[in-house]
């Protein structure tokens, strides 16, 4: 796909992958359709794009409520007429044992990871398949291999995957891309922003975030999934083992995880 002038979609694109997303796509000429919570953020990541040469709208959306979602989709509609890239990036994590957790916890993180990306596609199903255009979801390894300490956030991106894979069946002969990007430890504030177990934000990431994936570095391979409409991609070498061994030594995996849990800051295990 040659991105020039085609309309793009980001939620969560305030921050993290989303805003590098926002700006790697804004490199490639696209029309962007910023959506998030905070508005402020939204408004300078629009203003850096838009220096980029891209233009730009920015949406205030909470991709957990259906209505919101058709606004943004409308509100693209009605600024560029179509939409070619969806991109469902807006996420939150947790950060608590099941047993202590309450489960508004994870009635909140599957209302944004998983409901915000099925109300987001459905909204604009009907413009990506008349473009024959692409639709990611960004998902984790978390759904390829149960964490410990965010059931929730497993359980919201293993529920993306199937969807995205059943959505990419569905469509086989109707020319829509359907692409997962599985990104490891990204350096980004979602573990920050990350809930413990009664809903409030933990503040401090467990772990030393410049020693991370960079959050570019996902969105170069965001872009290049478009373009080249990669169906998978895992990324980190971390990920990529995870991926294989889970498949021939899953019981291993299982303690391995465990014990890598155990070690991290503040660890739930504690």
């Amino acid at each position: 796909m040659d991105l020039t002038h085609k309309v793009v979609i980001i939620t969560g694109a305030s921050s993290g992958i989303g805003e590098a997303s926002a700006y790697a796509f804004a490199a490639r000429k696209c029309r962007l359709v910023l959506a998030a919570r905070n508005r402020e953020k939204l408004n300078d990541v629009a203003a850096k794009c838009k220096l980029a040469g891209a233009e730009t709208l920015v949406v205030s959306c909470d991709v957990s409520k259906e209505e919101e979602c058709n606004t943004l989709i409308q509100s693209a509609i009605g600024q560029f007429g179509t939409i070619h890239v969806l991109i469902n990036n807006a996420g939150i994590s947790m950060r608590a044992l099941f047993d202590q957790a309450g489960i508004s916890v994870i009635k909140q993180v599957m209302d944004i990871n998983f409901w915000g990306t099925v109300y987001c596609t459905h909204a604009a199903m009907p413009y990506l398949l008349k473009e024959q255009g692409s639709v990611v979801g960004v998902s984790s390894i978390a759904g390829i291999k149960g964490l410990p300490g965010r059931t929730g956030y497993s359980a919201s991106k293993f529920a993306m995957n199937g969807f995205m894979e059943a959505l990419r069946i569905e469509n086989l002969h109707k020319g829509l891309h359907v692409g997962v990007i599985c990104p490891g430890y990204t350096a980004s504030n979602i573990r920050n922003t990350a809930l413990n177990k009664d809903g409030k934000s933990q503040a401090e990431s467990p772990f030393d975030e410049s020693k991370l994936m960079p959050a570019e570095a996902v969105a170069e391979e965001i872009v290049s999934m478009v373009v080249r409409r990669r169906e998978e991609r895992i990324l980190t070498l971390q990920g990529k083992l995870t991926f294989w061994l889970n498949k021939f030594l899953p019981r291993w995996v299982d303690s391995l995880v465990y014990k890598t849990v155990s070690k991290e800051k503040d660890s739930p295990f504690k």
